[in-house]
């Protein structure tokens, strides 16, 4: 059974979170609610995540300030965190957010199918991305080995690739991919990263065909 991706709910009313777990429960994820930046900080110690989802009026540290420890680290700096505030908020928490490495700043209330959309993308994209390092590495394994039945390893991550890149194509053809700059961008990323590893493989099967 594929390993569920995790994805992290901060807020620090309790209500907020119920909503946004009855709005991606259909996902059928792991959804992890903290309800405070310490805690979200907490969390990403020990666990990956494929999006958070990040409140910005807190108290204690709020959204902006925990955002920029989550991008000081190495380990989840690439983590991408969609910002959600009220209605009303102030004019420039847009662009703090964005300046905070958000990649997208939803107001309250908002579309609840956006959101799951949006979120179903991410999670998609981190699903992938983590099949590209596995296979990236059974390549680097193969290249390293002259073990008998190398023809075979090839022949399932040619089988692997062909299934990210036929997930990568629908990805792309998504209406919320197509109409939001950061998923698009994301989904770029992730092709770029098939065809290089397509070219790897193809390079591996050339020369062993020389052999």
């Amino acid at each position: 059974m594929p390993q569920k991706a995790r994805i992290l709910l901060v807020d620090d009313r309790a209500e907020n979170l119920i909503a946004l777990e009855a709005i991606l429960s259909s996902l059928n994820q792991q959804l992890v609610p903290v309800r405070s930046g310490e805690a979200a900080l907490k969390a990403l110690l020990t666990e990956e995540f494929a999006v958070i989802l990040l409140d910005v009026v807190m108290p204690g540290m709020d959204g902006f300030e925990t955002a920029a420890h989550i991008k000081r680290r190495a380990k989840t700096h690439d983590v991408p965190i969609i910002f959600l505030t009220a209605a009303g908020a102030e004019p420039d928490h847009a662009f703090r957010g964005y300046a905070a490495g958000a990649v997208d700043y939803i107001a309250k209330p908002f579309d609840p199918w956006v959101l799951r959309a949006k979120v179903a993308v991410f999670v998609d994209l981190y699903m992938k991305n983590r099949q590209l390092r596995e296979q990236a590495e059974l390549l680097r394994q193969h290249a390293e080995s002259s073990s008998e039945g190398g023809e075979g390893v090839l022949l399932e991550l040619a089988r692997r690739i062909s299934a990210v890149e036929v997930t990568t194509t629908g990805l792309a053809a998504l209406p919320v991919v197509k109409t939001d700059n950061a998923l698009g961008d994301s989904v770029t990323q992730l092709e770029q990263g098939v065809s290089r590893l397509r070219d790897m493989l193809d390079a591996l099967g050339a020369t062993e065909d020389e052999a």
